[in-house]
């Protein structure tokens, strides 16, 4: 009998000792999967309009290589592109014409003191959208206007090349094309001002 009482006190001390050595699963916490909006690679756009002659006939033109970097997580464009920097090798202009954009390579961008840089930030300031542009080594703010449709956003703008001292390759640029440039009055203008158009596509 005492035996048996052993055995049964033995496997009753067992039983506890296993039971504290269960070990009790802690539920793992799922990492919250970040959401916001993530811009389509190499959908970044950029296109501009100049003006020839005095009733100001548009020339359209892009540029096929655009860097677009230093942008942020968020919710909306404006998060994402907030103090997001972009850059234009000049090289990449593009008029569906080549012999105008040998002349615009040439006799424009050549003529300014940084000619193989175009480029900016963009930066949203009080409900109101600024582009800090860099032409011809100056940088200038120019407002432009905002829109966010179909995950497309687009930011539009005019800029007068004057602003940036670039006055000398408006007028090397209109001396290369004297004659395009001629209205029906006979005079030869190219216009300083210039409208820009810049995209994004997001997902």
């Amino acid at each position: 009998m005492k035996k048996i009482a052993l055995i049964a006190l033995a496997f009753s001390i067992f039983a506890v000792s296993c039971k504290k050595e269960e070990k009790v699963e802690t539920p793992v916490e799922e990492t919250p999967v970040e959401t916001g909006l993530k811009i389509v690679n190499d959908s970044t756009k950029v296109s501009w309009t100049a003006y020839k002659t005095t009733e100001k006939v548009a020339v359209g033109g892009s540029f096929t290589e655009i860097t677009l970097k230093d942008t942020q997580n968020g919710k909306t464009p404006e998060e994402v592109l907030e103090g997001a920097r972009f850059s234009i090798p000049v090289s990449s202009v593009f008029t569906n014409n080549p012999e105008r954009d040998g002349k615009l390579k040439e006799f424009f961008f050549m003529v300014m003191k940084d000619p193989e840089f175009l480029g900016g930030e963009i930066h949203f300031k009080e409900g109101n959208t600024v582009l800090a542009l860099t032409i011809n080594g100056i940088t200038k703010d120019v407002p432009v206007t905002t829109a966010f449709e179909n995950n497309k956003f687009t930011v539009n703008g005019t800029l007068n090349l004057e602003d940036f001292g670039a006055q000398d390759a408006v007028a090397s640029l209109n001396k290369a094309c004297f004659d395009l440039h001629k209205g029906a009055d006979g005079v030869s203008k190219t216009w300083s001002e210039v409208a820009i158009s810049g995209s994004v596509l997001f997902e």
